[in-house]
């Protein structure tokens, strides 16, 4: 079994935790300012980092405002309605949708999430 765990790295990990747990519906496993867990129940299902904790040297370069160009955080959640009134609460930017997506047949909102990664929640 192959379980993915992105490592999201952002310049305010407790304010991106926070960002995650209004918007995606994700809890803390961790906490702290360098590193997060954030959880779904009991699966890790992304981490956060700190562009400046020291331990790991290959995280990339906190000057190229890329941000993952051709990488999307995609979470898949049970109540696409709830997700999306969590979406609007929190304030943040959408990029498109709420919308029906003809390939994969799924509802999808696209968001700018912390640091301005591109964020997708989507559902039935």
């Amino acid at each position: 079994m192959i379980r993915v765990q992105p490592m999201v790295v952002v310049h305010d990990v407790e304010a991106a935790s926070e960002w995650f747990q209004q918007v995606v519906g994700l809890t803390s496993g961790h906490g702290g300012a360098e590193y997060e867990m954030l959880m779904d129940g009991d699966a890790l299902v992304a981490q956060l980092h700190d562009w400046d904790a020291d331990e790991h040297p290959h995280l990339g370069d906190p000057t190229d405002p890329s941000r993952g160009n051709g990488v999307l955080l995609w979470f898949a959640v049970d109540d696409f309605d709830a997700a999306v009134e969590r979406v609007r609460a929190s304030g943040s930017e959408v990029l498109d949708g709420p919308l029906v997506n003809p390939n994969s047949h799924q509802r999808e909102v696209w968001v700018r999430g912390p640091d301005g990664y591109t964020v997708v929640l989507a559902g039935q």
